[in-house]
């Protein structure tokens, strides 16, 4: 068995983290740290695993744990490791924003390989330390990795992309709370949003170089899941991009091409990605959706373990959507 630490237990992603890891037919959760609510039990911030586990959080961290999962604010995860040393053999996925760039992957001697499995499995297979993929640039990346590989992004890209509550954190502010996210919808950073430096890494890391990518993130009125639809110029047929993107997925179990428009409820709890693509006139669209928390987060994160500890990438990810 795995042996599991998780770090910052009490938010959304430590949470399903925690749902997804008690499930594992491979992995044993040691601890669930966490520095506000040590001594209680995890079921005080996580209703929703009442009668399924009796665990408490913990304000001590077993350094000789085979894998650490590091859930903290963006800003927190370097801090963290200055302060908390760890065995030699422990294994590190961060779910952070701050070792995701080639510039940030080395930290303490230690190097983060950026944890996109549809791009860079076979280092992710070899990997001691994981720089988890944000939600938005995981959403995007997979709409239009398949392009960039083929060299057809030469021209501007547009993407527009909408999130649920949930991507915010489970902290409220004043755009996150109830009365003012129902029944509303908002764009926010604009053109300027932080996952827009590791989408472009990752489309230029083919050698082919990008045209500009002008990103529009909204907020919906809903709890979980992104929908994203990009387009840009495309010279060939939909068939020819429908053949592009099954060859390019053909071996990711996770990631899949349909016919059919697609729509969030057949995403939402499920570590999958569904794709579209529509052709109008010398336009391309894709659409792409996954569920934030999971294929976004923590999803991918136990994807990313289960590579790394040699399993079958489908390991305790086996959940199904609820469309109805």
């Amino acid at each position: 068995m795995i042996k599991v630490g998780i770090i910052g237990g009490s938010g959304y992603t430590g949470g399903e983290l925690i749902r997804l890891l008690l499930n594992h037919p491979d992995a044993e959760i040691d601890f669930v740290f966490s520095t506000t609510r040590a001594g209680k039990p995890i079921t005080s911030a996580h209703a929703d695993l009442l009668g399924v586990t009796s665990l408490e959080f913990t304000g001590k961290v077993n350094p000789s744990v085979d894998v650490v999962f590091l859930c903290l604010g963006h800003g927190n995860s370097s801090k963290f490791l200055k302060e908390n040393d760890f065995d030699s053999k422990t294994k590190i996925v961060d779910l952070s924003n701050e070792f995701r760039l080639k510039a940030d992957a080395t930290f303490q001697g230690k190097t983060f390989v950026y944890g996109l499995p549809e791009l860079y499995k076979e280092n992710i297979v070899s990997a001691d330390n994981i720089a988890n993929p944000g939600c938005f640039a995981t959403t995007i990346q997979l709409g239009l990795l398949p392009l960039a590989k083929a060299d057809l992004l030469q021209n501007q890209v547009h993407v527009n992309a909408v999130t649920g509550s949930t991507g915010a954190g489970v902290g409220l502010s004043s755009t996150s709370h109830f009365s003012w996210r129902n029944n509303n919808v908002s764009w926010y950073k604009p053109f300027t949003h932080q996952h827009l430096g590791e989408i472009g890494e990752s489309l230029d890391s083919f050698g082919n170089k990008s045209g500009k990518l002008f990103f529009l993130p909204n907020r919906g009125n809903f709890t979980r899941g992104i929908l994203a639809t990009s387009y840009t110029e495309f010279d060939g047929s939909l068939e020819d991009a429908q053949q592009l993107y099954q060859d390019f997925y053909k071996n990711d179990v996770f990631t899949h091409v349909s016919d059919e428009p697609i729509h969030l409820k057949q995403v939402v709890n499920t570590n999958q990605c569904h794709v579209h693509l529509h052709k109008h006139e010398d336009t391309l669209l894709v659409t792409s959706a996954i569920d934030n928390l999971l294929k976004g987060a923590s999803g991918q994160a136990v994807q990313n373990m289960n590579l790394m500890f040699g399993l079958e990438e489908t390991q305790g990810l086996q959940l199904k959507a609820g469309v109805f």
